[in-house]
């Protein structure tokens, strides 16, 4: 988890958490700013994937929470990631806002493309590239499994990455399967804006940021996709090749 490591000792201020709430898609984690992250459920039976300090976890630290990322209960991990988020100064001057899907079709044109994570942007993505390979573990019609990324990943001239592997420990191995010459992103509501992910293999982050937390809170809460989250901006930015 060298990820983990790296971005939770690249954090070097610390608030009360104000708020938290674990929605049906996503949690958030309100303490310096408002933190995202995908909520993932457990697999096992109903009661067998309890969440620690349960009821308590409002009067942690942020850094505190952030400690859930390297939890195996991937909910606990939602709750880790989340508050690296909300710990985050996101630099504004060096993003833009622009969706992903707008980025891997310009880069992809007529180049072989890996994507791990099933998004909405997939038909019209697949429609504009040279080849789409889609890497899913909950594979649906078209896509390829998991297990397919250590074959198919390194064919790819453009990688991108579903941020929710960072929920579920499996992003080191991921980005280790990238060749060199390969142009990788980061994607998604959970992407830490973090430049210190650019030592990583990583090229561009695609993610978002709160801008009005309220309406992050009741649109969460009241069970949103990330389509219909209110009070959301999206952001890239971009690394050195």
């Amino acid at each position: 988890m060298k990820i983990l490591n790296d971005l939770i000792s690249s954090l070097k201020v610390d608030s009360p958490v104000r708020s938290l709430l674990v929605g049906v898609h996503w949690t958030v984690v309100c303490s310096r700013h408002c933190g995202m992250a995908a909520t993932l459920m457990s697999c096992r039976a109903h009661g067998d994937s309890l969440i620690r300090e349960v009821g308590h976890l409002h009067t942690k630290t942020a850094r505190e929470l952030a400690e859930y990322a390297y939890s195996d209960n991937p909910t606990e991990a939602s709750i880790g990631v989340a508050a690296i988020n909300s710990l985050l100064e996101i630099d504004e001057k060096s993003a833009v806002e622009i969706n992903a899907a707008e980025i891997l079709i310009e880069h992809g044109q007529g180049k072989k493309v890996a994507v791990v994570g099933h998004f909405p942007f997939i038909p019209k993505l697949r429609a504009a590239v040279g080849k789409l390979w889609i890497i899913e573990q909950r594979p649906l019609e078209g896509d390829h499994p998991a297990e397919a990324a250590a074959t198919l990943i390194p064919q790819a001239d453009v990688v991108a990455i579903t941020s929710s592997a960072l929920i579920n420990h499996t992003a080191d191995g991921l980005l280790a399967l990238c060749q060199p010459h390969a142009l990788v992103m980061m994607l998604g509501p959970s992407t830490p804006l973090s430049s210190m992910l650019f030592r990583h293999r990583v090229n561009i982050l695609s993610g978002s940021k709160v801008i009005d937390e309220t309406a992050v809170l009741r649109t969460v809460g009241q069970g949103a996709t990330f389509q219909q989250v209110e009070g959301v901006r999206r952001l890239t930015i971009g690394g050195n090749r």
